[in-house]
């Protein structure tokens, strides 16, 4: 008995008509992919920054990262960790060779994590149990890793946008676009104003606000400087203080924050995100 595939005679207007029905199934993708179904302008404009610095799928794909952070404060205190993060599962660790500002009365090497269930903290080796400390490690890991990986999760689902302004500073023309969390339990969710670049289509500087301390009425302004790594455009120099909701600061110093030394793919395996 012959096959089905090779008894069957297909006329030249059926076959046609076959391609017409791929093509259009493939452009359909390809539409969908490049035009998202978009909230608003300000939407649109988040979307088409993500894809200019790397969004989150070329991110991922690096599989993990490892850098340096260096946190100081205008008084001198300082922070450097070697980070360490998987994207899939957002596993976060940290080694502080100095944590002058982050848990600072606990003496010796610092290592926190956070494994994708729970959180831990070692000093010297030892596992330590204060909840007092826990409760800063469970706000520095995801708060690392999520400063690290911000722009691509501005894309997250559960985000409001709303495009506030065109806003001229200097020379420069800036779309000023609001993204804002949903609140399922009632609590006060993070804010952030981004100002878009019309002509890099980059954020160069944003408002913020930190729920967690109760900091909703008073944001921050940060100001960044980025370095392209492995195709990834990155903020790597940043800079933030108290500013107003005009983005007007006083003559007060800067926080600045660095991070250096990163390298993508470097083959971590889930067990050093373990206690």
């Amino acid at each position: 008995m012959k096959s089905i595939y090779t008894s069957m005679t297909l006329s030249p207007f059926t076959i046609v008509a076959i391609v017409i029905v791929i093509l259009s199934s493939c452009q359909s993708f390809i539409t969908e992919a490049d035009d998202p179904n978009f909230q608003n302008e300000g939407h649109k404009l988040v979307y088409e920054m993500v894809q200019n610095v790397g969004n989150y799928e070329k991110l991922r794909s690096k599989k993990d990262v490892v850098y340096t952070y260096t946190y100081q404060t205008p008084n001198g205190e300082t922070d450097i960790s070697t980070e360490k993060y998987i994207f899939d599962g957002e596993r976060s660790y940290g080694k502080y060779l100095k944590h002058e500002r982050t848990l600072a009365s606990l003496e010796g090497v610092m290592e926190q994590g956070y494994d994708g269930e729970k959180f831990w903290l070692k000093i010297d080796g030892e596992v330590q149990k204060g909840k007092k400390a826990l409760k800063q490690v469970a706000f520095n890991r995801p708060t690392n890793f999520y400063w690290f990986t911000m722009f691509q999760k501005l894309l997250d689902p559960g985000l409001r946008y709303e495009l506030l302004e065109e806003k001229i500073i200097g020379q420069r023309a800036y779309d000023v676009v609001q993204v804002g969390f949903e609140s399922k339990d009632g609590k006060p969710k993070d804010v952030y104003q981004l100002y878009i670049n019309r002509e890099t289509k980059l954020v160069d500087q944003f408002l913020f606000t930190v729920a967690d301390f109760g900091k909703m009425d008073i944001p921050n302004l940060m100001l960044l400087e980025y370095e392209t790594i492995d195709g990834i455009m990155i903020p790597t120099n940043r800079k933030y203080k108290q500013s107003t909701w005009d983005a007007a600061v006083n003559d007060n110093p800067w926080v600045t924050v660095k991070w250096s030394d990163i390298n993508f793919d470097n083959g971590l395996t889930y067990e050093l995100f373990s206690k």
